[in-house]
């Protein structure tokens, strides 16, 4: 793309059909193994969503074991090793492997459609988080195969998980694997926010957007911040099981509670990181099913930003039985009953929906009343649970159970089953036979009712949870078994929408374009899509939810809009404004490739070389990551200054590599955000642990270094100050990058002497949790001189000029993010030392 001299113009193809030829020709994916280097949004969300369901399958049939065992009192089906190993492993498959990956893979697919653009701001990193996500979800499962599964629950609670009580792999395969995962969802997460935020139809300002962009939008910034607590606790709790840093072990300075409160951070809200997709799937379905339009929509999006904020200050709703004071314990269940207030709205906004439409008697409306009957009543279980008296008597019984899966299966399973209803004749090019649909729903709707309503009755009269066999005694027995006869019959209706979904692969009737009337862009794309959606882009005048996709699609694809053309082979799509959705510039989006491929497998390897305790192996690993990363690099420059490029419509813009933000940019501040996160949760974890621990930190411990600590906070400002210095200007460039370059490598050997000095990292969580701060500064650091030399050797190659900085500005961003978090890593043992005696007792 780079070698050949680029040019500005541009020839109009002769006619519509050349057009999609030499669109076909640059942005399809090829055949056969070739599929393998496929980045495109379509592939990529087609492979999340098919591997969760297989996901989903092995779940259920988890599930089904349970249920087997519990049927009766002295079950022998399962044991005890093996019945821990079975339903953790069904609650790590339903919230790791199925529910968020679904959902990432149905925005993955639909938004850049909705959104009027040819494809994601990323397509590899796309790609690289589905490989992340197949690599360690086969983690995951492999291990169950060999015996060697996670058997601690899906929540991993210290002490069990640590390894005096669970001495072998198994607990690291968790932690190990789950991290991997997490990879996958923080790509998406940013994927998602970039893409949503700035690459739009020209025209589609934010109050424009289609109703299911800005779930997602709330959705991937709840993940982005999310997620870092999780991943955070799983690499601390990873660390004190190989190398014995004392996070968690209360013996040492470290409390069991830390996990809890880390874990939950990412926990709750993820209950609404699930729930929320499937609710945007509701709220673009339920206009079109009833031929009105969204009630409400200024107040829904009030209400989900509202439901993200709120489940930030819900986490502790998990914990009111671990003894937290009685005045928390008030604000928590009052947050708690008050985030029923964004839910209802949003209920009853989609009830004046339809009652302001003529609903049609269709399979999705079917599973939507589905949804309504189930998730009403999880929810109001969940207002139960949310009071404090209550919450003490049904804590760890079947009654939270019985409400986790009326609020996760009917909050998102039967909102996804009327999605597949709806958007797979989208996929497919055909329309369902249905002649299976309505008795599948009706077997899964009566089956799980069954199970679960049952469940409550069972927790009500003390059945604890994750036990594998009870006595007969306790006059369980009867319930059990007609739930696990109810979770049976759940699953041949779940067999049966299978079975009817693949039906509609095979006989499903072809049609031409909007089967449903529906007013949003991606059914004015032929039907299945291809690979570049549009042949040209629109200009959006009104709601994105208010089109007529039936005119819109065929003006497109005559080339009657923006980017009706092609121009040096070049994969072209626009981006806006973020707010007012005015046209911005233009990004030129990579090709198929298969070095996603190799460096999620190089990724597998590293987090294999420490499952295996192979740790000469690791940095081995490392290293080949990074240099594939790099190797990403090449195809995304320019050599040469452009200037403003043809767009149609009258219209020009500038390529991306010479706009100040393009999305790469913003790709790093959110990147930035999310490790911000992770770093709180870090100096969050060290100031719990002095409130919670007694004598924390102990009066003998000195792990302040003056002279150090002054060395990396000069080398660190000195670094951030010479990277504002290097803007692409001819003599100026290499020089500030020299500097930043030999600042940094100061920078990590004054703070490599701090950790190596800091006394006794494994007998005291004070010194742990130094370490992790002087480790985390040095990382940081590590990338920060990577950064420097990738400037300088892009500024040898002629990628970088005064007009094309894009690669300065990006490592700007993390010369300034690494200073300030140094600072303020270098000053947290000084602040630790001052506290000496003054925290738990």
């Amino acid at each position: 793309m780079t070698e050949a001299k680029p040019v500005t113009g541009f020839e109009t193809p002769a006619t519509p059909i050349r057009l999609h030829r030499q669109l076909d020709s640059v942005w399809g994916s090829g055949q056969g193994l070739e599929r393998l280097s496929a980045v495109n949004h379509t592939v990529v969300g087609k492979r999340f969503m098919l591997t969760a369901l297989v996901f989903f399958a092995i779940g259920g049939v988890l599930a089904m074991l349970i249920r087997a065992q519990l049927a009766t009192t002295s079950s022998a089906f399962l044991d005890a090793a093996q019945y821990a190993q079975v339903f953790t492993m069904h609650g790590v498959i339903m919230m790791f492997l199925f529910a968020i990956p679904f959902f990432e893979g149905l925005a993955i697919y639909l938004l850049p459609k909705m959104l009027g653009a040819r494809d994601l701001a990323f397509p590899r990193m796309s790609a690289y988080g589905y490989w992340c996500y197949l690599f360690g979800g086969s983690f995951l499962v492999a291990a169950l195969v060999f015996g060697i599964a996670p058997d601690g629950g899906w929540f991993m609670y210290t002490p069990l998980s640590s390894r005096p009580y669970s001495p072998g792999i198994n607990a690291d395969v968790w932690l190990l694997g789950i991290t991997f995962v997490e990879i996958s969802a923080l790509s998406a997460a940013i994927e998602i926010l970039v893409t949503i935020l700035k690459v739009r139809s020209p025209g589609m300002s934010l109050t424009r957007m289609p109703i299911f962009a800005w779930y997602m939008l709330v959705v991937a910034a709840m993940m982005l911040i999310g997620f870092p607590p999780l991943i955070l606790g799983s690499i601390l709790l990873e660390v004190e099981r190989a190398f014995d840093l004392p996070f968690f072990d209360p013996t040492r300075g470290g409390d069991p509670l830390l996990w809890q409160h880390l874990f939950w951070l990412f926990g709750h809200p993820e209950v609404y990181i699930i729930f929320l997709p499937a609710a945007g799937a509701l709220s673009t379905i339920i206009p079109v099913l009833c031929r009105t339009r969204l009630e409400g929509y200024g107040l829904i999006v009030a209400a989900i930003v509202a439901m993200a904020f709120l489940s930030f200050g819900l986490w502790v709703h998990h914990m009111y039985t671990v003894g937290i004071p009685h005045v928390a314990l008030s604000f928590f269940s009052a947050a708690s009953a008050l985030v029923a207030i964004p839910t209802g709205i949003q209920i009853f906004a989609w009830l004046a929906t339809m009652a302001h439409g003529s609903p049609r008697s269709s399979i999705p409306m079917l599973h939507v009343f589905g949804f309504f009957f189930v998730f009403v009543a999880g929810g109001l279980t969940g207002v139960m649970l949310a009071m404090v008296p209550f919450d003490w008597q049904a804590h760890d019984t079947h009654f939270v159970v019985a409400h986790l899966h009326y609020v996760l299966v009917g909050g998102f399973v039967f909102p996804m089953m009327a999605a597949a209803y709806y958007w797979l004749p989208h996929i497919a090019g055909r329309q369902p036979v249905q002649h299976l649909s309505k008795p599948a729903f009706w077997l899964v709707f009566i089956g799980f009712n069954l199970t679960f309503f049952i469940m409550h009755l069972t927790g009500l009269r003390g059945m604890p949870r994750r036990v594998f066999e009870y006595p007969q005694a306790a006059g369980w027995e009867v319930l059990n078994f007609i739930s696990s006869v109810g979770g049976f019959i759940m699953t041949i209706g779940f067999a049966l929408v299978a079975l009817d979904l693949i039906l509609l692969f095979i006989h499903g009737k072809p049609f031409r374009r909007d089967p449903f009337e529906a007013g949003t862009l991606e059914w004015a794309t032929p039907t299945p899509p291809p690979s570049y959606n549009f042949a040209s882009l629109p200009h959006i005048e009104t709601r994105a939810d208010q089109l007529q996709p039936r005119q819109l699609g065929p003006e497109l694809a005559a080339g009657r809009g923006y980017l009706g053309f092609m121009r040096n082979g070049w994969m072209e799509t626009l981006t806006v404004d973020m707010t007012d959705g005015r046209l911005d510039h233009v990004v030129v989006l990579p090709g198929p490739t298969y070095l996603p491929l190799w460096t999620a497998i190089a990724t597998a390897g590293f987090f294999a070389s420490l499952l295996a305790k192979l740790y000469w192996l690791t940095p081995i690993a490392l290293i080949v990551v990074i240099v594939l990363f790099f190797l990403w690099t090449p195809s995304t420059g320019l050599k040469q200054d452009l200037g403003p490029l043809e767009v149609g419509r009258g219209s020009k813009a500038w390529h991306h590599q010479e706009v100040d933000q393009p999305p790469s940019w913003w790709a790093v501040v959110f990147a930035l955000a999310a490790d911000a996160t992770l770093y709180t949760s870090l100096i969050f974890g060290a100031f719990f642990l002095w409130l919670s621990a007694p004598n924390w930190p102990p009066a003998n411990l000195d792990f302040t270094f003056p002279l150090p600590a002054l060395l990396a906070a000069a080398s660190l400002t000195i670094a951030a100050i010479a990277g504002r210095y290097a803007d692409g200007s001819a003599g100026r460039t290499s020089s500030a990058l020299g500097v930043v370059l030999a600042a940094h490598l100061v920078s990590i050997v004054a703070l490599a002497t701090i950790m190596t000095s800091i006394p006794a990292p494994t007998g005291h969580a004070a010194s742990a949790a130094a370490f992790a701060v002087a480790a985390y500064g040095l990382l940081h650091a590590g990338i920060g001189a990577l950064l420097a030399l990738y400037g300088l050797w892009r500024w040898r190659t002629g990628y970088i000029s005064q007009a094309r900085r894009l690669d300065l500005r990006i490592g700007r961003l993390w010369h300034d993010y690494t200073a300030v978090t140094g600072l303020v890593g270098l000053a947290f043992p000084f602040i630790l030392q001052s506290l000496t005696g003054t925290g738990g007792v």
